[in-house]
């Protein structure tokens, strides 16, 4: 009992430090929580506060640039002031020298145009002399041109004459083509590949010449001795005055020849040198002569058949003046 008593008066403290250090626990678990806010506020300020420096620093490069660009663009203005400043210098140098030249030439231009008007004053007198000569040249051409009228008159009816007798002419050669045409014909008529187109005599090329030749057939010489007695008897008739001359055509087909000739136009052309040296030599004067080629150009049947072939190798005949 006496154990009990004792054992119940002493102090039992242990409730007491755990609520003490629950307390203290608390209290620091509370400082901690208030730490860890305020450092998470405290983080945030200065990450906000360091995006803020950030923008600013850009802000500043980008002032640094632009306070560069500017000092560039002082200095090349500035240069450009200057530049200007010299050319505005020179402009007014070249300014003064234009007006010195410019009362230079004021000064000439006065000195000239006195000089003109004693050269005008001059020209006015010859001026005044020409009219009177002028007056003068245009009585002058009065007379003439009444003389001209005459004249002109006397040219007109001379014309008349002169056609007259060139249609007298005319008419008399057709006359003699028509006398020599019509003995030919009477001479010629009822000869295949003869005949008469126009005012024009045509032999088909195969009664004068072998197939691509230019030598006469015996024939051939036939015909044109013919030709030539009857033109040597109407040729004697013909007045001198008359111009007439006899062309020789020479025509070809357009087939390609394969003989000494390299083309119908020479073999065209020779042919009808051949008949103009016949005439020749049977007496006509070579003066009342003329031949031509024609080759394949002047066709009378346009048709690709012999008889169309046939019917463009010709030679032709013509009575006809220079």
């Amino acid at each position: 009992m006496a154990r009990r008593k004792r054992s119940q008066t002493r102090l039992n403290v242990w409730p007491g430090y755990v609520d003490a250090l629950s307390t203290l626990l608390m209290v620091v678990t509370f400082v901690m929580l208030v730490f860890v806010v305020g450092q998470q506020f405290l983080s945030a300020a200065i990450t906000q506060r360091e995006h803020s420096l950030e923008s600013l620093k850009r802000d500043l490069d980008r002032l640094s640039n632009m306070l560069s660009l500017s000092q560039d663009q002082v200095k090349t203005l500035n240069t450009r002031n200057q530049e200007l400043t010299s050319q505005y210098q020179t402009t007014q140098n070249a300014l003064h020298d234009k007006e010195q030249q410019l009362a230079e030439i004021h000064e000439k231009e006065q000195t000239a145009q006195n000089s003109q008007l004693a050269q005008i004053n001059s020209l006015n007198a010859q001026l005044a002399t020409l009219t009177q000569q002028l007056q003068a040249i245009t009585q002058a051409l009065d007379v003439e041109k009444r003389n001209e009228t005459a004249k002109d008159a006397q040219i007109s009816d001379l014309g008349k004459k002169l056609n007259i007798a060139l249609a007298d002419k005319v008419n008399t050669l057709k006359r003699y083509r028509s006398e020599f045409f019509g003995r030919l014909r009477d001479l010629l008529k009822n000869q295949p590949g003869i005949s008469v187109v126009g005012d024009r005599f045509v032999f088909q090329s195969e009664i004068l010449f072998p197939v691509g030749s230019a030598t006469l057939s015996e024939q051939g010489k036939k015909q044109i001795n013919t030709l030539a007695r009857t033109l040597r008897e109407i040729s004697s008739t013909i007045p001198a005055d008359i111009p007439w001359v006899l062309r020789v055509d020479g025509h070809a087909d357009r087939q390609p020849i394969h003989t000494a000739f390299p083309s119908n136009w020479e073999l065209s052309s020779a042919r009808a040198i051949t008949v103009v040296k016949m005439l020749i030599a049977d007496g006509i004067d070579p003066h009342h002569l003329a031949a031509t080629g024609f080759s394949v150009y002047q066709p009378l049947d346009p048709h690709s058949t012999p008889q169309a072939y046939a019917h463009n190798r010709r030679i032709e005949f013509r009575l006809t003046d220079r």
